[in-house]
């Protein structure tokens, strides 16, 4: 299974999966048609799954062109998105598992950004080290979604899920928000030096247009703020030790930041 990166709108990305032997591909969440339709004209490949993280128009927009092109395909997302998602056929629950070119993804029932957002985790495969994580708008590179249906008790419940993932998972995540995204989390960490040189590094990245998506879990662990409720300095900081008040907290300086 190859991944493909695909620039949709202003911010977003769309993930292109696909079997090369097979001649097959998935797409996860795509924004936008052409972009998606071009690749697979491209590389000659039969779109046979469209995985949707969230009902969100720029996670939802080509769901029904592409089904039309594709009518074959099968349209995946949350249970609790019934009548949201254009063309949805199949209703996940945590714990589902979904396949795709011989790989199997763990589903994760993650609200807060939406009340029915999943993420998709595929292992990492045989000899290999590295898992495969879509999350949507659930966590970001240095960040986290806003709560437009969930609590922080919720996302804290979600993004706990995520965390526990191994730390060598790539997260491929649907926006390129990355730069301030540390910014906000340099006003609240100052002394992470963690965080410091990734600041500079995806500085530099993004002056040259360097994309910042995938990141990784481990990275994540040590520099998103989202992800670090439990530690002294954000506790300090949020001058709360218990963890759906301290990310509540952060959430809310990050809202108006």
């Amino acid at each position: 299974m190859e991944i493909l990166r695909i620039p949709a709108l202003s911010d977003n990305y769309i993930f292109l999966l696909y079997d090369q032997n097979q001649q097959i591909a998935a797409v996860v969440d795509p924004a936008e048609y052409e972009p998606v339709a071009k690749i697979l004209q491209e590389f000659e490949l039969n779109l046979v799954a469209i995985f949707n993280t969230h009902h969100h128009g720029d996670h939802i927009g080509a769901n029904n062109q592409l089904k039309a092109a594709f009518p074959d395909l099968c349209i995946y997302g949350g249970a609790e998105d019934r009548g949201r998602i254009p063309g949805q056929e199949r209703f996940l629950q945590d714990g589902d598992r979904v396949e795709f070119a011989g790989r199997i993804a763990e589903v994760f029932f993650v609200p807060g950004h939406t009340k029915a957002h999943i993420a998709y985790y595929f292992p990492p495969a045989e000899n290999e080290s590295t898992g495969e994580l879509f999350c949507g708008d659930t966590l970001f590179a240095g960040g986290c979604g806003r709560l437009f249906e969930g609590t922080p008790a919720d996302m804290v419940k979600s993004l706990t899920k995520l965390r526990n993932l191994p730390d060598h998972t790539r997260v491929w995540c649907a926006h390129e928000y990355t730069l301030s995204n540390l910014k906000f989390a340099l006003t609240v960490e100052a002394n992470n030096e963690n965080l410091q040189e990734r600041y500079q590094e995806v500085q530099r990245q993004r002056s040259q247009s360097i994309a910042t998506i995938p990141s990784i879990l481990g990275l994540e662990k040590l520099t998103n703020p989202f992800l670090r409720w439990d530690t002294p300095e954000l506790q300090k900081a949020m001058n709360s030790d218990e963890p759906v008040q301290v990310f509540g907290r952060l959430r809310g300086q990050k809202d108006v930041f």
